[in-house]
């Protein structure tokens, strides 16, 4: 008798990581037809992540303003003239109260960001009391606190912490336009002592800072070949800040951005893509997009830092529209 038991083909196995893109490659990428290039990254994004799941992480300043860099996008430098107006270290028990907050509404991972152009060792072991707090909360923990040393990385290695934030923000060229108090290699040295010290890396870009569509190529090769891909690519939409120099930079084209997304899951497909700042001015579809191009991380909460994000019931709705789910926390 013949078989008719349906026998469908084994998936394409998943193509090898690359850490050898060139511009030209990146570029090419940006420069396909969009539906082209949206299918290729939807596709890879199956092979690795369910299409139908978004990891959702929240983000609390413990240290807001003050802070000594000259970066052109940010309310919390010194040398802006922003409304921010500096504090100190909060104090542990609110960010325990935040983290809890942020688990009820379905955060996986709590981010905490401190405006330091470094953290001063004592200051450091106030953050690792919270990054353990926040830990046995049954969260994944996340930090931005500056530039670090490689003791510093270590450390914060040994307190728990499974993610540190510290993105490029734009291309090596354009960078001294934004900011002059660092440099980009400051960056990459940084993302090195904390790779090396066993921690995920989260280092994404900030686009629509009047950079060059060549700009974002560079962006995304620097980040698709460093030595290991990061663990989390976080794709920021400039918010234009009054008092800061960027403030009356005009609106990027929302398409240019679903390149960059799309572009950024192909070149790192194992990577979560998060869409954070500017995603509250990001309309439903466009948000939609985001995720078909291959986006599975978002930041949840009505706050980022100093800048408005969307609300949580907002973003509930249109995940019950598109039947996505949350990420469940990982066994910590």
């Amino acid at each position: 008798m013949t078989d008719l038991t349906p026998n469908p083909q084994s998936p394409a196995p998943a193509p090898a990581l690359r850490m050898d893109w060139t511009i030209a490659d990146a570029l090419a990428l940006l420069n396909r037809p969009f539906n082209d290039l949206l299918f290729e990254a939807q596709s890879i994004h199956r092979q690795h992540f369910d299409p139908n799941e978004i990891q959702a992480s929240a983000l609390l300043s413990i240290k807001t303003g003050g802070c000594p860099e000259d970066c052109g996008y940010c309310a919390q430098s010194m040398k802006n003239d922003s409304s921010v107006d500096p504090g100190g270290l909060i104090a542990l028990q609110e960010v325990i109260e935040a983290a809890t907050a942020a688990k009820a509404q379905g955060a996986s991972r709590f981010c905490m960001g401190a405006a330091w152009r470094r953290p001063g060792n004592s200051s450091l072991s106030r953050v690792i009391e919270m990054i353990e707090a926040v830990r046995a909360l049954g969260l994944e923990t996340c930090a931005t606190l500056g530039m670090l040393t490689p003791d510093q990385a270590t450390r914060l290695k040994d307190s728990g912490l499974d993610y540190y934030n510290h993105n490029i923000d734009t291309s090596p060229e354009y960078y001294a336009k934004i900011i002059t108090t660092r440099t980009f290699q400051d960056r990459l040295d940084t993302l090195n002592h904390v790779r090396e010290a066993g921690i995920n890396v989260c280092s994404g870009v900030i686009l629509g800072m009047g950079e060059s569509f060549e700009d974002r190529a560079k962006m995304l090769r620097v980040l698709a070949n460093q030595p290991e891909h990061p663990q989390s690519v976080p794709i920021n939409l400039l918010v234009p800040i009054k008092g800061t120099p960027l403030e009356n930079t005009p609106p990027l084209d929302i398409f240019e951005l679903v390149r960059v997304v799309a572009a950024a899951r192909i070149m790192m497909p194992r990577a979560y893509v998060r869409l954070s700042a500017g995603r509250e001015a990001m309309s439903d579809e466009a948000q939609a997009l985001c995720f078909l191009a291959g986006a599975n991380s978002f930041f949840h909460g009505e706050q980022l830092l100093t800048t408005p994000n969307a609300k949580p019931g907002r973003d509930a709705g249109l995940l019950k529209r598109l039947g996505v789910t949350l990420e469940k926390p990982s066994n910590l």
